[in-house]
């Protein structure tokens, strides 16, 4: 049968924090060189599945830069299927920007029918996971199934952030909701949905003609077929997942891949995760440094007394002669200066975190990491505390005094036009 994948890549991702400020959130760095939509995008391609739709909506120019033709992940294609990226537009009659990830799909379904697939895959492409979806076509087709989702048990003390599923022997869903207070049970719902084309085009169409509807698939669309009798079968998945939604848990997923073993194993060569990479010289790491359970990055060099420890590394990333780093994630092209302290911190791109500053510290709980966003220099001997927040752009004179505590969000006092 012929699938179609739908990547639904429009979130702001505000709960990113400084992340997302200038890029959607599947476009967000991971795992030093990749991007959170290449686990996405590499799932589709090792699974088979070339035939792929992103639909994208908040800031997408860095994921439309980033996956251009789709030649990294071999989905560069024209005749047998490729990837295509599609943000809102103004058309005649009342189309506008998307309303909820079923609204997302629904004004874009003339293009998802277009070449007449059997199955419909929707996808979020804010996740972190391998899975095989040939697999779960295989069990959607044996189970005669309308509509399969995939589900997961996690922590009972995390089910209320997510759908919660409920299935009988035969994995037929018989209860589904979204968010509850009181979750019944911990089997919840991965966000990732195997249609009919039929059925699915079915329930957008009455969706949108719901004015009570948020047009949201795991508010509106599965509680409703589920309540209607649909066949809808719940798969079961036991691998590593994750949505790093949330500064925390962004945070958790790095600290995942610096386990030993690792949580998630990137080295499989049986399922690689495929990005878009600019070439960068080898890793230098100069005698006298000392690096511990960390990924470092093409183009890192750590310098003589440096000390990474539980550390994930972009491309460029230097650290400098007696600089700390430990359970952080720096990105791109990010300096760490002679003697600074950088402790259970997320750093955005082209930082420069100036000598002797302390930035974080790992004497906290993992709810109290720190950020420091794009482009920003912190001054020489900054304190800056556990959960403080320094935003895009800000110059050494934005601070306002030599220690930032952890309620402190500090921005740039400079124009645009300045920066």
């Amino acid at each position: 049968m012929k699938t179609r994948a739908v990547i639904l890549a429009g979130g702001e991702g505000s709960r990113l924090g400084v992340l997302t400020i200038k890029r959607t959130k599947p476009a967000v760095p991971f795992a030093g060189k990749y991007r959170i939509i290449d686990f996405t995008l590499s799932n589709c391609i090792n699974s088979g599945i070339v035939d792929v739709m992103i639909i994208a909506q908040y800031r997408p120019h860095s994921l439309i830069e980033h996956i251009g033709a789709g030649g990294p992940w071999d989905l560069n294609r024209e005749f047998t299927g490729g990837v295509r990226i599609y943000t809102p537009y103004k058309a005649r009659g009342s189309s506008d920007w998307f309303l909820g990830t079923a609204d997302a799909v629904q004004q874009n379904f003339n293009f998802v029918k277009s070449t007449s697939p059997d199955l419909i895959l929707i996808l979020s492409g804010d996740h972190i996971y391998e899975m095989n979806y040939d697999a779960m076509t295989t069990f959607h087709i044996d189970h005669e199934a309308d509509v399969t989702m995939a589900t997961i048990r996690v922590p009972v003390e995390e089910a209320s952030r997510f759908g919660i599923v409920g299935v009988d022997d035969a994995f037929r869903v018989t209860s589904f909701v979204e968010k509850p207070e009181n979750p019944p049970s911990n089997l919840v719902n991965m966000g990732v949905y195997l249609f009919n084309l039929d059925v699915l085009n079915s329930a957008l169409w009455e969706d949108f003609q719901d004015r009570q509807s948020s047009h949201d698939f795991g508010k509106d669309i599965l509680p409703k077929l589920v309540a209607e009798g649909a066949r809808v079968y719940a798969y079961p998945y036991s691998g590593y997942w994750v949505d790093v939604g949330t500064v925390n848990s962004y945070w958790q997923a790095h600290m995942d891949l610096v386990n030993n073993p690792p949580s998630l194993d990137l080295n499989d060569r049986s399922w690689i995760i495929h990005t878009r990479t600019e070439e960068r010289p080898p890793v230098r790491l100069i005698s006298g440094s000392e690096v511990h359970d960390s990924m470092i990055t093409d183009g890192c060099v750590i310098h003589p007394g440096a000390y990474v420890e539980r550390s994930v590394l972009a491309p460029g990333v230097t650290v400098r002669a007696g600089a700390v780093v430990r359970e952080s994630i720096i990105l791109t092209d990010t300096v760490i200066e002679e003697g600074a302290n950088v402790m259970r911190t997320v750093i955005d791109k082209r930082v420069t975190v100036g000598k002797a500053a302390v930035v974080g510290s790992c004497d906290t709980d993992g709810l109290s990491v720190a950020m420091v966003g794009k482009n920003s220099v912190l001054p020489e001997g900054i304190i800056v505390k556990p959960g403080a927040v320094v935003a895009t752009d800000v110059a050494p004179d934005d601070f306002p005094a030599d220690e930032i505590s952890g309620d402190d969000y500090i921005q740039t006092k400079r124009l645009p036009n300045e920066l």
